[in-house]
């Protein structure tokens, strides 16, 4: 079998945005690469040029979030003046993903289990970098609090922004928007202090 190649731009952003959001609906395992193949007009076996396969698109599409998660952040904390601006800009990156991909949220929660181990391990690392992009910004403003409790504050705000797939669409998206940073601040202020 031919190596799969890397589908350009707005192509693959389209296959794996149609893919997320089929395996959300449905589930990993309840749809075809025929099915995803059809959501961007392609047939499904033309899905193999471009993925080993429906786990390779799933591996694809986690360690593609991750790293633009992890980018993101990384940019946002280098363009902040102090820790204060630094942690308004991760939490208002972390909403307007949350509320972007409320798919690829429901498919990470679910689905990473079929990520094959090797990705699924590059996929948590990612992640790992991202939450201490977190806790280094936490830190400076909470010196006192040890890293664990801030690892833990900041895995339970992820918690809370990433309900969306629940908790969006009732009201409008700036309102939800302030909403959730507005938590997010309180949260981390009222629980990150505690002894």
């Amino acid at each position: 079998m031919r190596s799969p190649t890397r589908v350009p731009g707005r192509r693959r952003r389209e296959i794996l945005s149609a893919a997320a959001t089929l395996f959300a609906a449905r589930g990993f395992h309840g749809v075809s690469t025929e099915e995803i193949g059809a959501a961007v007009g392609i047939s499904g076996p033309a899905l193999y040029r471009h993925f080993n396969g429906k786990e390779s698109l799933l591996a694809e599409m986690l360690l593609d979030v991750s790293e633009r998660l992890r980018g993101a952040a990384v940019e946002r904390v280098t363009r902040a003046s102090d820790g204060a601006e630094a942690l308004d800009a991760l939490i208002a990156g972390q909403i307007e993903f949350a509320l972007d991909h409320p798919a690829l949220i429901t498919v990470h929660d679910r689905e990473l289990g079929n990520v094959p181990e090797a990705e699924r391990r590059r996929v948590r690392r990612l992640q790992r970098l991202y939450v201490e992009e977190w806790v280094t910004v936490l830190s400076e403003l909470y010196p006192a609090a040890r890293p664990a409790r801030l690892r833990a504050a900041t895995h339970a705000v992820f918690g809370l922004l990433n309900s969306t797939p629940h908790s969006a669409g009732e009201l409008p998206r700036a309102e939800m928007a302030e909403l959730l940073h507005r938590m997010a601040r309180v949260a981390l202020h009222t629980f990150v202090n505690e002894p």
